[in-house]
């Protein structure tokens, strides 16, 4: 019988609290019970194992995102839109790292349909429009969007930037203004 109290959507949003506070991969069935005061058997009527909780963290951690970021997007086109989905997607990440780790993990396709993931790559989509890119070159510059947001923020966050002498929000704004530069000069395809 499941514990009074316990459901699937507060031992989500626990495990998302959870993996911001010990990191995504540290997340367990075992720490979650502990942080309810129960037996980890408690939990298995809710979540089936520990890959279940984190694919249910991501799910969420995806959703929250897309809430973030379609927020600062609104009215916005081109260099404004680039920077404001840019700064939703870092300062995500560095509010909720546990979260933003689970965002990143590959989930099947299933779910992946199911989840926020489209309305994120839906929403790159739209900010390239403004930059008049047609395909292929709109999947090259998604793919290069993300790497580069990815690539920032998991070295800022792990503390790879910090013996340098420049100031890491000059360099991100410097990051961007690049990016917006390639995006309005793509090279064409040869």
């Amino acid at each position: 019988m499941a514990r009074a109290g316990l459901t699937a959507e507060r031992l989500t949003q626990a495990a998302a609290e959870l993996a911001d506070e010990l990191g995504f991969h540290n997340l367990t069935v075992s720490a979650l019970a502990r942080r309810f005061g129960v037996k980890p058997a408690a939990l298995y009527s809710h979540v089936r194992d520990a890959q279940e909780l984190r694919v249910r963290v991501a799910v969420l951690a995806l959703a929250e995102l897309a809430e973030r970021a379609a927020a600062a997007l609104a009215g916005r086109a081109g260099k404004d839109a680039l920077v404001a989905f840019a700064d939703a997607y870092r300062g995500y990440a560095k509010e909720h790292p546990g979260r933003y780790a689970a965002g990143q993990i590959e989930l099947d396709d299933e779910t992946a349909y199911a989840s926020a993931a489209r309305r994120h790559a839906e929403m790159t989509r739209a900010i390239l429009r403004g930059y008049d890119l047609p395909e292929p070159a709109q999947t090259d510059a998604v793919r290069m969007l993300h790497s580069t947001f990815h690539g920032f923020v998991s070295l800022e966050t792990q503390g790879g930037f910090a013996r340098t002498p420049r100031e890491v929000d000059v360099s991100w704004a410097r990051t961007l203004d690049a990016l917006d530069a390639v995006l309005r000069n793509w090279p064409p395809e040869e």
